[in-house]
Parts: structure tokens; sequence; C-alpha cells
């Protein structure tokens, strides 16, 4: 496929998204603008990613510290605004470097990980919105707090680390129907004064806003599909 096409493509597919979030905000009776649209570009080149920030998208969502820091330097020099989310697993010991370039951390999961986000929050004086992943289906091979500890959780990191906890994140077992997953979250959300919801990808995003997801993480239907497992 040719740079135009791909151009074309990604262009297409963003306003088809976009206009597909409308619709199921509509739907459920929900303001739009209570819903962000994450631009999930991991494993793309930047070049592929241009067509996307050119027709006006400026929220982006991908999954390794390093393949970021590798590209979104120069993207930001050339398009303002950019808003940038880390939304694949992190390890303490990169804890700086998502500090530095992410704007919003989807993947909290662990009291390691909320004490090296602390400190370096307090070092470099950033302050990024923080997400509790949150592993509703218990899937072993999947990061995030169980259900069950997930209250105990939030506490910790709120009054042992001192962080703000403005979401949680969900990925549904790919063989379950996602509401009763997103219903979970929400519950888990409400109860703990928590308004933030990043739930529902390309699959399944319209489910996740008629359950109130306040972030949908959407990939392949923007970029097209990738040879890698867990798509967004």
């Amino acid at each position: 496929m040719n740079t135009q096409a791909e151009a074309q493509d990604a262009a297409s597919g963003l306003h088809a998204v976009r206009a597909e979030v409308l619709s199921s905000c509509r739907d459920a009776g929900r303001d739009p603008a209570t819903v962000t649209l994450v631009a999930v570009s991991k494993t793309f080149p930047a070049p592929e990613i241009v067509p996307v920030l050119a027709a006006g998208q400026r929220v982006f969502g991908e999954n390794r510290v390093q393949e970021a820091q590798g590209k979104w330097p120069a993207l930001r020099a050339d398009y303002q605004g950019v808003e940038l989310h880390l939304i694949g697993p992190l390890q303490s010991n990169k804890a700086r470097e998502a500090v530095e370039l992410f704007d919003v951390i989807h993947t909290v999961d662990r009291p390691k990980i909320a004490a090296a986000l602390a400190g370096e929050m307090a070092r470099q004086g950033r302050n990024p919105r923080l997400f509790v992943q949150v592993n509703t289906g218990a899937e072993p091979q999947k990061a995030g707090v169980l259900p069950e500890t997930a209250d105990a959780f939030i506490a910790e990191c709120r009054e042992r680390h001192g962080l703000k906890i403005f979401g949680l994140m969900c990925i549904p077992p790919a063989t379950d129907v996602p509401d009763p997953h997103f219903a979970l979250l929400a519950k888990i959300a409400a109860r703990n004064g928590i308004s933030g919801l990043s739930m529902g990808m390309s699959a399944d995003f319209p489910a996740a806003i008629r359950q109130g997801a306040t972030h949908v993480r959407v990939g392949s239907a923007i970029f097209g599909h990738r040879s890698l497992p867990n798509e967004a």
C-alpha cells in the first residue's frame, strides 16, 4: 500500500470511529464530550501516525516506554497539544521515563509501581493522571489487581503513597461478553469515588460507552490490523 493510500485509510478510520463514538453516546444518552478517544498507535511508526495527527487527533496510547521515546518527541515538536497515554505494562525501572513522557498512565497495578511513580512525580514535579488496572477476569497471564483487592490497593495508593487515582482500567477476557466486566469496573470506581473509566477497545468500545467509559482505547479500527496479540 502506498503512503497516500495509508494516509487516506488512517484518516478514514479515525473519522469512522469518531462517528461511532458519537452514535454510541447518543444511544446511551451521554454527552460525547465525556468520552475521550485514545488512538492506540503502539507498533506503528511515526509516518503512519502523522495522517491521524493531521486529521486532528491529539490523544494517543502507547504500550512501551522505549518505543514512545523513539517517536513522540519529534512528533510533539511538529504537532502541538498532544496528550500521550501509557496503556501497556510499566516496569518500575522505567518509572522515571514514564513520568517524563506520559500525561496519563493507565497501568498502575502493584505497590512497587505505585511507590516508584510517587517518588518520580515528587522529584520531577510532574503529575500524570493515574489509572489503576483491574484484572476483571482474574486471568493469570494479565496484569492488574484482582477485583476483590482493588479497594485495598486504591487505598494504599492514596494513603501510603499520596497518589491521586484518576481512574480505573480493564481489558476483559477476549472470549467473554464485555458488558459485565465494564459494569464491574464502574461499580468499583463508584464506591471508591473515582470518575475515570478506561475501558473498551476496537471490538467493544460501544458497549464500554454504554457502561460509562470515559476513555476508549482504539487502535486497529483506526490504523489497521497489526500482527501482534492483544490488539486494541
